[in-house]
């Protein structure tokens, strides 16, 4: 027990240094999972249910990038093409689900709420019959305008 902050998954007998390096691609890893779920593209671990909530989404995009400036420099390649690829791929799912039409996301779902069906299902069988509200009620909630 020499070091508290070693965890069971880590690789017995490793250096100190590979040991953090494990430890900042299992971080790098855990922040993109959590994007890639609130973007829509995984479903959520617990209930199976796709969430989209932009917000959310982008705030871990933006740890991770801020990860990248405070680190420059400081990285072996490995783990800097990690960022480098994680942060790449999050951009692109960050911008098909900006562009994405608003019918196939849902925001955060609510705790013992139902799910709410997003497919072909969903949509009313005559759109002129679709109530305009919705699309009045959504203009103003789209908030991100930076693109990558």
């Amino acid at each position: 027990m020499s070091d508290p902050h070693a965890s069971n998954n880590m690789p017995a007998g490793g250096s100190p240094e590979e040991m953090r390096s494990a430890l900042f691609a299992q971080m790098v890893m855990q922040q993109s999972s959590m994007a890639m779920m609130l973007l829509g593209k995984t479903p959520h671990p617990e209930t199976g249910q796709v969430v989209c909530d932009l917000e959310a989404a982008r705030f871990f995009i933006d740890q991770l990038e801020m990860l990248e400036f405070k680190t420059k420099g400081n990285l072996n390649a490995e783990e800097a093409a990690l960022l480098k690829q994680s942060l790449t791929s999050l951009r692109m799912a960050f911008v098909e689900a900006v562009n994405s039409p608003p019918a196939t996301t849902q925001s955060r779902p609510e705790p013992g709420s139902a799910p709410v069906a997003t497919g072909p299902e969903a949509a009313p069988a005559n759109p002129s019959a679709a109530p305009s509200a919705p699309l009045a009620e959504e203009a103003p909630r789209k908030k991100f305008t930076k693109k990558y």
